[in-house]
């Protein structure tokens, strides 16, 4: 199945477009999508997951539904689902 990625701030400086295409199996959850795009891109390589989870204050969205309110990590995937990566902001 084919999923729109899309990805904002830094995390979109490092993928280098604000939205990829991304064939993954159709079993496929959030975690693989996560642990596949660290191994793809150096830049994200330990930015997005710890300790087996989203990485504290990384928000991933399903369809605009942030994952820790779903299964997170096991949250399953269905063909032309968007998942949106949002890298933790700072400010004051």
């Amino acid at each position: 199945m084919e999923l729109e990625l899309r990805f904002f701030a830094t995390f979109r400086e490092v993928v280098g477009q604000k939205s990829i295409y991304w064939r993954v199996d159709d079993d496929a959850t959030v975690g693989d999508v996560l642990r596949s795009l660290e191994a793809e891109y150096d830049g994200l390589a330990g930015r997005l997951i710890e300790d087996g989870e989203v990485k504290p204050h990384v928000n991933v969205l399903k369809n605009g539904r942030e994952v820790v309110h779903l299964d997170g990590m096991a949250t399953t995937l269905d063909d032309a689902d968007a998942v949106s990566v949002f890298p933790p902001v700072a400010g004051g």
